[in-house]
């Protein structure tokens, strides 16, 4: 899993609770996790040990429909 913190939507507004941020500190451009390091990532969230990934990527144009 590839988190490329310069792609997010909401970063600067929930850095201070996103997983990647308390666990890694300010990543600067992306962190790359195993299938092992996400899945613990999870279960770490999901019981309340850290916040979860609030990772929102930014939407792709690829092309724009002109009426």
């Amino acid at each position: 899993m590839l988190i490329d913190c310069e792609t997010c939507h909401v970063r600067g507004v929930a850095c201070g609770d996103c997983v990647v941020t308390v666990l890694l500190g300010n990543p600067g451009d992306s962190v790359d996790l195993d299938e092992a390091e996400h899945v613990a990532v999870g279960v770490l969230a999901k019981h309340g040990l850290v916040p979860p990934l609030r990772l929102v990527p930014e939407a792709v144009v690829t092309h724009r429909n002109i009426a």
